[in-house]
């Protein structure tokens, strides 16, 4: 169960990626000519999205922002699908197995 705490959370989160230019992120991979499999980590878009989901997906796992809450005010599994390949190119390019791991968790509904 959510509480007010989860809520401010929430809230700062969310303020903080409209500052960091999340809203124009979410609008630009929403448009019809955004291709997922053409994207990269280095779009700004798409690192924005990604930093987001992986804040809010790491909050969920360590027990510091409620899942239900998180799955009732965003789309997770949404925004996953168009930057997860993105983000599952730059994890093989790097080798490292657990990059973006928190947001990729939270969009299969894995967290919480």
């Amino acid at each position: 169960m959510s509480t007010q705490a989860d809520a401010s959370l929430m809230v700062q989160l969310l303020q903080w990626h409209t500052a960091a230019g999340g809203m124009d992120a979410s609008m630009a991979l929403m448009a019809p000519g955004f291709d997922p499999d053409a994207a990269t980590v280095q779009d700004r878009d798409v690192f924005v999205m990604l930093m987001l989901g992986e804040t809010i997906g790491t909050f969920v796992k360590q027990g510091v922002l409620d899942a239900g809450l998180v799955y009732d005010l965003w789309a997770p599994g949404l925004m996953w699908n168009r930057v997860g390949p993105a983000a599952l190119r730059q994890r093989d390019a790097f080798a490292v197995p657990a990059l973006w791991e928190n947001f990729e968790a939270l969009a299969k509904g894995e967290l919480g």
